[in-house]
């Protein structure tokens, strides 16, 4: 879950935080403008353009994954990023990071009005810093199920089976319990055992366990199904980012390669020789600069914005690109598609039990302060788990995420009291939606359109999830936290009603996915080495190239992409298979 389940109220009581010792600090200090570049008097690119090996576009977890990589091969990298250093202490706080939602360090984007969610609005963050999205989410290590991996296999994906991307998530990992089977110790990116548990998310855990779900330990390993607690990617109570995983130890390193990282430098459009990528042309406040890439430009924007520059570099669908008045360099009508999202739908109960309201309180924020424990180490979304709406699927449909918290309307909605929140959610869903160009402007936004339920089944899975978080929430396991049911209340109980209050109540888990899609077909974006088709020297190494959407979390599995990425980039034989170790993950 890449949200917060923390109420509004603690944004408001941490008007500024500073950070303890032990927290890590950005290397990063200029923007882009402050930047050594060639440009002339006027503002205009100058013909002395900069050059590189490799111009990396975003730096969120595929960009720094990606660019730290090739860095590592001896390549002189330049990575380009919209937003700022990742200086904020609340982005490194795991619990204080609703202070970021809807500040300058969030996207803030916007979908299109939902035809099947009442005609609302949903509201998107994205982060807009070094980490992007790593750097504003609820940090919780998922990989997601094999049967998710073997699917984009058997659509002609070759060397994306889980055997073959299982290599690619242990080499990324960094676990906190050593290696194992299904784990790896020494990779970038720390994954742990979250320092702070709250025991009401506990009790809905062994709420599940009385109505006969397994318990499970790890969710990454023999099997996905069952309830627990999530393991983490932080570090010693602090979030463990892209960019404190791979980007800053990168910057620092005196070699074989190099890597330079500008912020504040909003890419406009990728450059072409033919149909060769030679470049990139980004804004540096009103200036417009363009550097050179000799062996290439990776794409690493994310679902949102990869397609969003294609398309205003002229690779895209005709008639829409036409539309809009950008000269098309590539007619690629799969570029916005298949556009994929998880939705959740909080179940909320009130309790006289102290829960992450108090995180800010004078003895939380001083226990933190001094030792890096304590509510303030929570993700918000603690415990959770995955199940099956029909006991004949593969695989695992709906994942419940759990919080000692109100948790409605991304967190910013208030009541009295203390509450927590059972958010099954949908993780296998058949609505397609798209990215659109709203205008040929590069700083104008794009049309997001989700099209959320509008496949029917989506809302099957919903109304299952929100009828077993009841179940749960009617277990003894909770009879000495519950006082009432909140929401949706205990009156809503025909399925008319109940899909209402979906279509009210149901929001993003922020994990858009698959708009550059990969694969063979007609809307196929990438191929299985990740080039776009039809173009030379582009790549994509982000969420967007996802055929399909993962079951869980989507960061683990976007570092996963870009690990693999690097090799297929390079040229590199592909890491092999681990094909005994991945007995299950799952056979459930």
């Amino acid at each position: 879950m890449n949200a917060n389940l923390i109420p509004v109220a603690l944004t408001c009581r941490v008007p500024k935080l500073s950070a303890p010792s032990g927290l890590p600090s950005s290397p990063i200090r200029a923007e882009a403008s402050e930047m050594q570049s060639n440009h002339s008097k006027d503002g205009q690119a100058s013909s002395a353009q900069q050059s590189y090996d490799y111009v990396v576009i975003g730096a969120g977890s595929g960009g720094c994954a990606v660019s730290a990589r090739l860095q590592e091969s001896g390549a002189q990298v330049l990575l380009l990023e919209a937003g700022v250093p990742d200086e904020t202490p609340e982005i490194h706080i795991p619990a204080a990071f609703p202070k970021l939602f809807k500040s300058p360090l969030d996207w803030n984007y916007e979908t299109e009005a939902q035809e099947h969610l009442n005609g609302r609005k949903l509201y998107w963050p994205r982060g807009k810093m070094l980490g992007g999205s790593s750097s504003i989410n609820a940090m919780i290590y998922i990989r997601g199920h094999r049967a998710d991996y073997d699917g984009w296999a058997a659509a002609g994906n070759h060397g994306w089976g889980y055997d073959d991307v299982l290599p690619y998530f242990l080499k990324a990992e960094d676990f906190e319990d050593g290696a194992s089977e299904f784990h790896n110790a020494g990779g970038p990116l720390h994954v742990e055992n979250r320092r702070y548990t709250h025991e009401i998310c506990d009790a809905i855990t062994e709420g599940f366990k009385e109505l006969g779900h397994p318990a499970n330990d790890d969710f990454n390993g023999e099997s996905m199904e069952g309830v627990g607690r999530f393991h983490v990617t932080q570090k010693g109570g602090a979030r463990h980012s892209a960019a404190v995983a791979y980007l800053r130890p990168a910057l620092a390193s005196s070699g074989p390669g190099k890597l330079e990282a500008r912020t504040g430098a909003h890419v406009t459009r990728i450059l072409f020789e033919g149909k060769k990528a030679v470049g990139v042309e980004y804004l540096d406040g009103t200036e417009t600069r363009q550097v050179r890439a000799e062996r290439g430009v990776i794409l690493a924007a994310g679902a949102i914005t990869s397609p969003h520059l294609l398309m205003l570099s002229g690779v895209g669908e005709r008639a829409q690109l036409e539309a809009v008045g950008v000269k098309v360099l590539h007619d690629l009508p799969g570029v916005g598609q298949n556009l994929q999202d998880h939705l959740f739908v909080p179940v909320v109960y009130d309790t006289e039990t102290a829960g992450l309201k108090d995180a800010t309180s004078e003895a939380q924020m001083t226990l933190y302060m001094s030792e890096q424990r304590g509510m303030l180490c929570s993700n918000v979304g603690e415990t959770g788990g995955f199940m099956k709406t029909d006991p004949s699927l593969p695989a695992p449909d709906l994942q419940f995420h759990n919080g000692a918290a109100l948790f409605v309307d991304h967190g910013f909605a208030e009541l009295d009291g203390y509450h927590y929140t059972l958010l099954p959610s949908l993780v296998a869903p058949r609505s397609r939606g798209q990215i659109r160009l709203a205008s040929a402007d590069p700083q104008a936004r794009p049309l997001i359109e989700p099209e959320y339920l509008s496949d029917p089944h989506d809302m099957d899975v919903l109304i299952a999830g929100v009828k077993l978080a009841r179940q749960v929430g009617d277990t003894e396991a909770l009879s000495s936290y519950r006082l009432s049911e909140v929401m949706p209340g205990e009156a809503v109980t025909e399925r008319a009603d109940l899909e209402n209050y979906i279509r009210e109540q149901a929001m993003t888990i922020y994990h858009p996915v698959g708009t550059c899609k990969m694969g063979n077909d007609d809307l196929a974006v990438v191929d299985d080495e990740l080039r776009v088709r039809g173009l030379e020297n582009l790549w994509i190494a982000d969420a967007s190239v996802m055929p399909v959407i993962p079951r869980g979390n989507t960061n683990a599995p976007t570092i996963m992409i870009a690990e693999k990425a690097a090799d297929l980039i390079l040229g590199r034989a592909a890491l092999p298979a681990r094909a005994a170790q991945a007995m299950a993950v799952s056979a459930d």
